[in-house]
Protein backbone atom coordinates (compact mmCIF):
# COMPACT_ATOMS: atom_id res chain seq x y z
CA UNK A 1 0.00 0.00 0.00
CA UNK A 2 1.53 3.51 -0.84
CA UNK A 3 1.82 5.82 1.48
CA UNK A 4 -0.50 8.32 0.33
CA UNK A 5 -3.48 5.64 0.07
CA UNK A 6 -2.21 4.48 4.25
CA UNK A 7 -3.09 8.16 5.36
CA UNK A 8 -6.16 8.74 3.19
CA UNK A 9 -7.28 5.28 4.51
CA UNK A 10 -6.86 6.42 8.35
CA UNK A 11 -9.59 9.63 7.66
CA UNK A 12 -12.42 8.12 6.88
CA UNK A 13 -11.60 4.43 8.68
CA UNK A 14 -13.54 4.20 12.30
CA UNK A 15 -10.55 4.61 13.99
CA UNK A 16 -12.46 4.59 18.16
CA UNK A 17 -14.54 1.40 17.70
CA UNK A 18 -11.65 -0.36 16.29
CA UNK A 19 -9.93 0.63 18.98
CA UNK A 20 -12.49 -0.43 21.35
CA UNK A 21 -12.64 -3.98 19.55
CA UNK A 22 -8.62 -4.17 20.35
CA UNK A 23 -9.02 -3.48 23.49
CA UNK A 24 -11.64 -5.90 24.34
CA UNK A 25 -9.48 -8.32 22.53
CA UNK A 26 -6.08 -7.68 24.38
CA UNK A 27 -7.82 -8.21 27.95
CA UNK A 28 -9.92 -11.35 26.47
CA UNK A 29 -8.68 -14.50 28.61
CA UNK A 30 -8.63 -16.66 25.91
CA UNK A 31 -6.67 -19.78 26.46
CA UNK A 32 -5.42 -21.60 23.83
CA UNK A 33 -6.66 -18.80 21.16
CA UNK A 34 -4.97 -16.23 23.14
CA UNK A 35 -1.26 -18.06 23.39
CA UNK A 36 -1.90 -18.57 19.44
CA UNK A 37 -2.44 -14.85 19.03
CA UNK A 38 0.61 -14.11 20.92
CA UNK A 39 2.54 -16.69 19.12
CA UNK A 40 1.78 -15.06 15.71
CA UNK A 41 2.03 -11.75 16.85
CA UNK A 42 6.04 -12.89 18.25
CA UNK A 43 6.54 -14.26 14.63
CA UNK A 44 5.04 -11.94 12.91
CA UNK A 45 7.06 -8.71 14.84
CA UNK A 46 9.98 -10.83 15.33
CA UNK A 47 9.72 -9.88 19.44
CA UNK A 48 13.01 -10.87 21.38
CA UNK A 49 11.31 -12.98 23.59
CA UNK A 50 15.12 -13.94 25.52
CA UNK A 51 14.99 -10.25 27.02
CA UNK A 52 11.60 -11.30 29.07
CA UNK A 53 11.26 -12.14 32.56
CA UNK A 54 8.62 -14.95 31.24
CA UNK A 55 9.69 -16.03 28.18
CA UNK A 56 6.80 -18.26 27.55
CA UNK A 57 3.88 -17.13 25.35
CA UNK A 58 1.70 -19.69 26.95
CA UNK A 59 2.09 -17.81 30.41
CA UNK A 60 0.18 -14.56 29.96
CA UNK A 61 -3.63 -15.31 30.59
CA UNK A 62 -4.04 -11.99 28.28
CA UNK A 63 -2.67 -10.71 25.26
CA UNK A 64 -1.93 -6.84 27.33
CA UNK A 65 -0.41 -9.03 29.67
CA UNK A 66 2.18 -10.13 27.19
CA UNK A 67 2.35 -6.68 25.99
CA UNK A 68 3.32 -5.04 28.90
CA UNK A 69 6.07 -8.07 29.71
CA UNK A 70 8.40 -6.80 31.92
CA UNK A 71 12.21 -7.57 31.18
CA UNK A 72 14.53 -9.70 33.05
CA UNK A 73 16.57 -8.11 35.98
CA UNK A 74 19.62 -6.57 33.86
CA UNK A 75 18.52 -6.18 30.75
CA UNK A 76 18.72 -2.34 31.03
CA UNK A 77 21.72 -0.75 32.06
CA UNK A 78 21.00 2.89 32.80
CA UNK A 79 23.98 5.31 31.38
CA UNK A 80 25.93 7.60 33.57
CA UNK A 81 24.02 10.46 31.67
CA UNK A 82 21.90 13.71 33.14
CA UNK A 83 19.08 11.78 30.60
CA UNK A 84 18.91 8.35 30.19
CA UNK A 85 16.65 7.09 27.40
CA UNK A 86 13.19 6.44 28.57
CA UNK A 87 12.02 2.93 26.11
CA UNK A 88 13.16 0.98 23.98
CA UNK A 89 12.22 2.27 20.17
CA UNK A 90 13.29 4.77 17.62
CA UNK A 91 13.57 8.41 17.42
CA UNK A 92 10.76 9.93 15.01
CA UNK A 93 12.43 13.21 15.29
CA UNK A 94 14.53 15.82 17.60
CA UNK A 95 15.81 19.05 18.21
CA UNK A 96 15.15 22.63 19.39
CA UNK A 97 11.49 23.96 20.46
CA UNK A 98 11.77 26.91 17.49
CA UNK A 99 9.74 29.88 19.48
CA UNK A 100 6.85 27.09 20.87
CA UNK A 101 7.00 25.26 17.62
CA UNK A 102 7.78 21.60 17.55
CA UNK A 103 9.22 19.56 14.39
CA UNK A 104 7.37 16.63 13.35
CA UNK A 105 8.46 15.95 9.95
CA UNK A 106 9.29 17.48 6.99
CA UNK A 107 6.93 20.64 6.03
CA UNK A 108 5.10 19.73 9.27
CA UNK A 109 5.31 20.97 13.04
CA UNK A 110 2.56 22.05 16.19
CA UNK A 111 2.98 24.04 18.78
CA UNK A 112 3.89 23.33 22.23
CA UNK A 113 0.82 25.14 23.37
CA UNK A 114 -1.20 22.45 21.20
CA UNK A 115 0.01 19.35 22.73
CA UNK A 116 0.11 20.65 26.15
CA UNK A 117 -3.79 20.71 25.91
CA UNK A 118 -4.10 24.67 25.33
CA UNK A 119 -1.86 25.63 28.69
CA UNK A 120 -0.03 28.57 27.19
CA UNK A 121 1.36 28.93 30.47
CA UNK A 122 3.05 25.86 30.74
CA UNK A 123 3.99 25.94 26.82
CA UNK A 124 6.13 29.00 27.73
CA UNK A 125 8.15 27.44 30.02
CA UNK A 126 9.57 24.87 26.99
CA UNK A 127 9.41 27.79 24.51
CA UNK A 128 13.18 28.15 23.07
CA UNK A 129 14.04 24.57 24.98
CA UNK A 130 14.13 20.73 23.51
CA UNK A 131 12.29 18.13 22.40
CA UNK A 132 12.23 14.28 21.60
CA UNK A 133 9.91 12.38 19.99
CA UNK A 134 10.65 8.21 20.48
CA UNK A 135 8.63 5.84 18.78
CA UNK A 136 7.34 2.76 19.89
CA UNK A 137 6.76 0.01 17.68
CA UNK A 138 4.66 -3.03 17.98
CA UNK A 139 7.53 -5.35 18.43
CA UNK A 140 9.59 -3.06 21.27
CA UNK A 141 8.90 -2.97 25.02
CA UNK A 142 6.12 -0.97 26.37
CA UNK A 143 7.19 0.46 29.81
CA UNK A 144 7.89 4.07 30.24
CA UNK A 145 10.66 4.94 32.53
CA UNK A 146 12.18 8.29 33.77
CA UNK A 147 14.96 9.58 31.86
CA UNK A 148 16.01 11.27 35.16
CA UNK A 149 14.55 11.81 39.18
CA UNK A 150 11.79 13.41 39.29
CA UNK A 151 8.88 14.83 41.39
CA UNK A 152 5.13 14.70 39.41
CA UNK A 153 3.14 17.77 39.62
CA UNK A 154 0.26 17.18 37.30
CA UNK A 155 -1.27 15.08 34.75
CA UNK A 156 -3.57 16.24 32.45
CA UNK A 157 -5.98 13.51 29.81
CA UNK A 158 -6.87 15.41 26.69
CA UNK A 159 -9.09 13.71 24.36
CA UNK A 160 -8.31 13.24 20.65
CA UNK A 161 -8.06 11.53 17.61
CA UNK A 162 -6.50 8.06 17.53
CA UNK A 163 -4.56 8.18 14.07
CA UNK A 164 -1.49 5.86 13.82
CA UNK A 165 1.55 7.02 14.81
CA UNK A 166 4.53 5.44 12.80
CA UNK A 167 6.27 7.55 10.71
CA UNK A 168 4.62 7.57 7.68
CA UNK A 169 1.49 9.14 9.37
CA UNK A 170 3.88 11.28 10.99
CA UNK A 171 4.43 12.62 7.40
CA UNK A 172 1.03 12.93 6.53
CA UNK A 173 -0.73 14.22 8.77
CA UNK A 174 -1.28 17.92 10.24
CA UNK A 175 -0.33 18.15 14.35
CA UNK A 176 -0.11 14.77 14.39
CA UNK A 177 0.80 14.21 18.07
CA UNK A 178 -1.33 17.52 19.38
CA UNK A 179 -4.54 15.81 18.14
CA UNK A 180 -4.21 12.54 19.16
CA UNK A 181 -6.05 11.86 22.53
CA UNK A 182 -3.16 12.02 25.13
CA UNK A 183 -1.81 11.83 28.57
CA UNK A 184 0.52 14.78 29.63
CA UNK A 185 2.77 14.23 32.51
CA UNK A 186 4.63 17.07 34.33
CA UNK A 187 7.37 16.64 36.49
CA UNK A 188 10.44 18.87 38.04
CA UNK A 189 13.47 17.66 38.33
CA UNK A 190 16.27 17.96 41.22
CA UNK A 191 16.91 21.39 40.43
CA UNK A 192 13.55 22.55 40.50
CA UNK A 193 13.16 22.64 36.48
CA UNK A 194 10.07 21.15 34.73
CA UNK A 195 9.64 18.65 31.82
CA UNK A 196 7.03 16.93 30.95
CA UNK A 197 6.35 13.25 28.93
CA UNK A 198 3.65 13.10 27.20
CA UNK A 199 2.39 9.44 26.43
CA UNK A 200 0.29 9.72 22.95
CA UNK A 201 -2.57 7.22 22.19
CA UNK A 202 -3.03 6.04 18.69
CA UNK A 203 -5.11 3.83 16.56
CA UNK A 204 -6.04 0.46 18.56
CA UNK A 205 -4.38 1.68 21.54
CA UNK A 206 -6.45 0.07 24.09
CA UNK A 207 -5.35 2.47 26.78
CA UNK A 208 -2.58 4.22 28.46
CA UNK A 209 -1.71 3.95 32.46
CA UNK A 210 0.14 5.81 34.76
CA UNK A 211 2.07 4.14 38.50
CA UNK A 212 0.55 6.31 40.53
CA UNK A 213 -2.88 6.18 38.76
CA UNK A 214 -3.24 2.91 36.69
CA UNK A 215 -5.11 2.95 33.97
CA UNK A 216 -5.88 6.24 32.44
CA UNK A 217 -8.23 5.61 29.59
CA UNK A 218 -10.76 3.97 29.13
CA UNK A 219 -12.99 6.01 30.31
CA UNK A 220 -12.32 8.09 27.09
CA UNK A 221 -13.50 11.57 28.79
CA UNK A 222 -15.20 14.01 26.21
CA UNK A 223 -12.90 17.07 27.65
CA UNK A 224 -9.57 17.73 29.08
CA UNK A 225 -8.98 16.18 32.82
CA UNK A 226 -6.62 17.32 35.16
CA UNK A 227 -5.10 16.20 38.21
CA UNK A 228 -2.62 17.81 41.02
CA UNK A 229 -0.26 15.79 42.84
CA UNK A 230 1.67 18.58 44.42
CA UNK A 231 0.37 18.03 47.90
CA UNK A 232 1.23 14.26 47.35
CA UNK A 233 5.08 14.09 46.98
CA UNK A 234 5.11 11.68 44.49
CA UNK A 235 8.65 11.50 43.52
CA UNK A 236 10.19 8.60 40.86
CA UNK A 237 13.99 7.65 40.20
CA UNK A 238 16.20 7.74 37.11
CA UNK A 239 14.98 4.70 34.98
CA UNK A 240 12.11 4.20 37.08
CA UNK A 241 8.63 2.84 35.51
CA UNK A 242 6.28 5.51 35.14
CA UNK A 243 3.62 3.91 32.40
CA UNK A 244 3.19 1.97 29.61
CA UNK A 245 1.15 1.52 26.93
CA UNK A 246 -1.44 -1.11 26.22
CA UNK A 247 -0.72 -1.48 22.71
CA UNK A 248 2.18 0.48 20.75
CA UNK A 249 2.76 4.39 20.58
CA UNK A 250 4.69 7.19 20.96
CA UNK A 251 6.36 9.20 23.80
CA UNK A 252 7.51 12.82 23.34
CA UNK A 253 9.47 14.82 26.05
CA UNK A 254 10.23 18.60 26.60
CA UNK A 255 12.48 20.18 28.17
CA UNK A 256 13.18 23.93 28.87
CA UNK A 257 15.99 26.31 27.91
CA UNK A 258 19.17 25.57 29.13
CA UNK A 259 22.85 23.69 28.06
CA UNK A 260 20.99 20.34 27.47
CA UNK A 261 22.58 18.49 24.59
CA UNK A 262 21.30 15.25 23.20
CA UNK A 263 23.63 12.13 22.20
CA UNK A 264 25.17 13.18 18.97
CA UNK A 265 24.24 9.81 17.83
CA UNK A 266 20.59 10.37 17.92
CA UNK A 267 18.87 11.11 15.01
CA UNK A 268 16.00 10.84 13.02
CA UNK A 269 14.91 6.69 12.85
CA UNK A 270 18.06 5.79 14.63
CA UNK A 271 16.92 2.65 17.72
CA UNK A 272 17.14 3.41 20.74
CA UNK A 273 16.81 1.40 24.08
CA UNK A 274 15.64 2.01 27.59
CA UNK A 275 18.31 3.36 29.44
CA UNK A 276 21.10 4.18 27.10
CA UNK A 277 22.31 7.83 26.76
CA UNK A 278 19.96 10.82 26.09
CA UNK A 279 21.70 13.76 26.74
CA UNK A 280 24.63 15.34 28.81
Amino acid sequence: MSERLFVLLQHVMPKLVLTRLAGCFASWKGGGFTTAAIRRFIARYNVDMSEAQNSDPASYASFNDFFTRALKPGARQLADARLVCPVDGAVSQLGPIDSGRIFQAKGRDYSATALLAGDAELAACFADGRFATIYLSPRDYHRIHMPCDGRLLEMTYVPGDLYSVNPATARGVDRLFARNERVVCLFEDNQGLPFVMVLVGATIVGSMATVWHGVVNPPRRPDVHKWDYRAQDIRLAKGEEMGRFLLGSTVVLLFPQGPLAFNRQWRAASPVRLGEAMAD
